[in-house]
């Protein structure tokens, strides 16, 4: 009986340090996805820099949200060389109106495009940036036939005689400021890193500190949930 007794005992012991010991789990991350039953196409741009920091490379962060968004369920995002090509044959290099981010969706044939603008960067730990990221829809928009998409990106009005709806409801925007020196945002970046990070790795976690590319992955995978979760797009 009493051996019975010490057995269970040491069954108990082994299963509390086992469960001590226990690793977190690596590659399982809670997904995001996008409201409705049709799945989206959305076209991401280059990053509006307006940090005055030389080292935010436009396509480079927009080649990071453009990571983000393809872990959202439901959404297809489109290379960002696609944009890139669309705004140099419109010879431009940012939409600066609901009615141009339409013809750049109508000229890629998807349905919104992702703009993000850089306010704030700073790599040293901890880093801190902030962010403006809006969408535009396409709407209801179609461009006109017989008409060369250079004249229209540079009218800011519907050719006399043709109707060029307004993308309804115009665009979703969100912003935010994510400094790690505040108590909040460090526990929101270690709950991302879970499962993001190797347990083995001589970082782990704090790896979202020291390398500023795993942080911006955190900002900008931060900002679409916030956008995920307006209610014009639910």
């Amino acid at each position: 009986m009493r051996s019975i007794t010490y057995t269970l005992i040491l069954v108990a012991l082994l299963s509390l340090i086992g469960c001590q010991s226990k690793k977190p789990e690596y590659g399982v991350e809670r997904p995001l996805f996008l409201s409705g039953t049709t799945r989206q196409t959305w076209a991401v741009a280059p990053i509006i820099n307006l940090s005055g920091q030389k080292q935010v490379d436009p396509i480079l962060q927009a080649d990071l949200l453009h990571r983000q968004l393809g872990d959202v369920a439901g959404l297809n995002p489109l290379p960002v060389n696609r944009v890139v090509e669309v705004y140099a044959a419109l010879r431009m290099d940012r939409v600066q109106s609901e009615e141009q981010a339409a013809l750049v969706c109508d000229l890629l044939g998807c349905d919104a495009l992702v703009v993000v603008a850089v306010t704030d960067f700073d790599p040293f730990d901890p880093p801190k940036m902030g962010a403006a990221l809006q969408l535009f829809r396409k709407g209801e928009y179609k461009r006109p036939a017989n008409v060369d998409p250079y004249v229209l990106a540079r009218r800011g009005t519907p050719l006399p005689g043709q109707q060029t709806p307004t993308p309804k409801p115009g665009f979703v925007q969100v912003v935010g400021m994510f400094d790690a020196a505040n108590g909040s945002i460090r526990a929101d970046l270690m709950r991302y890193a879970q499962g993001r990070t190797d347990p083995d790795g001589p970082y782990r976690e704090r790896a979202y500190l020291v390398e500023m590319d795993r942080y911006c992955g955190f900002v900008y995978h931060s900002l679409i949930e916030q956008l995920l979760a307006k209610p014009a797009l639910r």
